[in-house]
């Protein structure tokens, strides 16, 4: 099943949300959202655990907060101007990382994106990997372009 879901909901914090449902039979898939907040200047990245046939572990969620820096950086690998992003977010909480990698193989998905969080207090580590088709990535280049232009006013 690969279900895409835009959420324009005036009730969230968040303006609009695009998500890439990754589940799977092996029950090791997930869902990554990424939702733009013009009030924080930023765009938050959900990811959650595939938790059972069709649904995630939203308890146990990883979050990051992207600036501007991060959504070049993964826009510069949708646009194939690098080969991999990687981000590291370091807290006293927690330290995050996000990985979106191009794969020249075709019989796998064109991207593969993974995100992590190991916390701070007992360095647990929560990591999410799921592949990205090409309509997918399309779709999010289209976002993070539109959300770079919301966010700097444009």
């Amino acid at each position: 099943m690969n279900d895409t879901i835009l959420d324009s909901s005036p009730a969230t914090e968040r303006t609009s949300e695009y998500a890439i449902y990754k589940p799977n039979s092996r029950g090791s898939g997930g869902v990554v959202r990424f939702g733009l907040n013009k009030a924080k200047a930023c765009i938050f990245v959900d990811a959650a655990a595939q938790s059972g046939e069709k649904q995630f572990d939203w308890e146990n969620k990883i979050t990051m907060k992207w600036g501007l820096p991060d959504i070049g950086s993964a826009l510069a690998a949708l646009q194939g101007r690098i080969p991999q992003a990687k981000l590291f977010h370091q807290s006293e909480k927690a330290n995050s990382t996000f990985e979106l990698t191009f794969q020249d193989d075709p019989d796998r998905a064109p991207y593969l994106l993974s995100i992590s969080r190991q916390s701070a207090a007992d360095k647990t580590v929560r990591k999410l990997t799921i592949p990205i088709s090409q309509g997918e990535a399309a779709v999010l280049e289209a976002a993070l372009r539109t959300a770079v232009t919301r966010i700097l006013g444009w």
